[in-house]
């Protein structure tokens, strides 16, 4: 084969190698992207966060029909409100506290426990988040982990319940984290750029940016004159 023949051969496979490495990027990525995970993943500690449970579904032929989600039972929350989410029913259950919890409305003796929703669909190519309002978020711990259950509707159940370490390598099926932040001192704001003097002083900017101006209109008047000057004298010569 010729010098022109072999070019023309790599130039017709180099978008069929593109192509292929493009689709072992986002084979290796898919994943990735497709846990089941708590947006925003961070919240202020000792405070009150809404928060989405976020599910996507990972199937080509099946819908996600039932989510399950299992709370912290070391950080119990006093308060849980879900959201309502078109289409979805929900379901909250509390349990007893085997110790009550001081939050600032009080002493609680139970806690909410389980978050179930049924009876819509998350189709395949497609995700849903179910907002939750949590609180009071505990003070003395750096995150908590949930335990989510995604049911199919071909019966197939995907535990998101694995723990994850930081610095770690990931798990198959990793347990939605919310990472919780020290309080942050929210009073500090940049101070305001200082008005401008309307007076009859005036501002020594505005003044000066006046100045400029006129002369450079003068200037622009004397160059249009110039310019009328010197063509009289080349037609006139």
């Amino acid at each position: 084969m010729n010098a022109s023949g072999t070019r023309s051969s790599l130039l017709r496979r180099l978008p069929v190698a593109g192509s292929l490495a493009a689709a072992g990027v986002l084979l290796l990525a898919g994943p990735a992207f497709a846990h089941v995970t708590v947006q925003p993943g961070t919240a202020q500690k000792g405070g009150y966060a809404t928060i989405a449970v976020k599910v996507p579904n990972e199937k080509d032929n099946a819908d996600t029909v039932k989510v399950e989600l299992d709370l912290d039972p070391k950080h119990p929350l006093a308060s849980v409100m879900p959201q309502p989410v078109p289409g979805w029913d929900v379901k909250v259950e509390k349990s007893k506290l085997d110790q009550p919890v001081k939050t600032d409305d009080g002493t609680v003796t139970e806690a909410v426990t389980k978050v179930t929703w049924t009876g819509g669909k998350i189709q395949p190519g497609q995700f849903q988040q179910f907002p939750l309002s949590v609180g009071q978020l505990p003070s003395d711990a750096d995150r908590l982990v949930f335990k989510a259950l995604q049911t199919y509707s071909d019966n197939d159940v995907v535990r998101w319940i694995d723990p994850s370490m930081p610095g770690g390598k990931e798990p198959e099926h990793p347990a939605p984290v919310l990472k919780l932040l020290a309080k942050t001192d929210d009073t500090k704001q940049a101070a305001p750029a200082p008005a401008k003097d309307s007076g009859s002083g005036g501002s020594s900017s505005d003044t000066t940016a006046r100045v400029l101006g006129i002369a450079g209109i003068v200037l622009g008047a004397a160059g249009v004159g110039y310019g009328v000057f010197a063509g009289r004298r080349r037609t006139s010569a």
